[in-house]
């Protein structure tokens, strides 16, 4: 959904600011692809869990601590690219008129982006000590 988001809200600037400066859409499509590898973050940790399931036996911790997992990446994913959506519609516009913004404008993308990044580290983490306790 975070992704989604930032897709969604960063090609409103995307569009808006292609009609003042169609020269500069290829570098305004920085915040589309960092939020597009939010999801990726998502799609590591499911395949993580999912090869985690077995038919012989899967115990009640191992479940609290996937779902745990999941839901760290999930929400973090979500607030990163809730901040990406919203940093990118307003800066790609900004960058539009004044290009020194542009610096500033990844600064904060790739600060948004390790949110994102931090919860797939956690989701991780906890993903080792759920197999441990099988």
């Amino acid at each position: 959904m975070g992704a989604g988001y930032g897709t969604f809200k960063s090609g409103i600037g995307i569009a808006g600011m292609g009609t003042f400066r169609p020269e500069l859409m290829m570098k305004a499509l920085i915040p589309v692809i960092m939020a597009g590898i939010l999801s990726v973050y998502g799609l590591v940790i499911s395949v993580l869990i999912a090869s985690a399931l077995t038919s012989t036996g899967y115990s009640l911790f191992s479940g609290f601590v996937h779902l745990g997992a999941g839901l760290c990446v999930g929400l973090s994913g979500m607030a990163a690219g809730y901040a990406i959506g919203i940093v990118g519609d307003v800066c790609v516009r900004g960058y539009a008129y004044q290009p020194r913004l542009f610096v500033a404008m990844v600064l904060v993308l790739i600060f948004a982006e390790v949110l994102g990044l931090y919860g797939l580290i956690v989701g991780l983490i906890l993903n080792t000590k759920a197999a441990g306790s099988c």
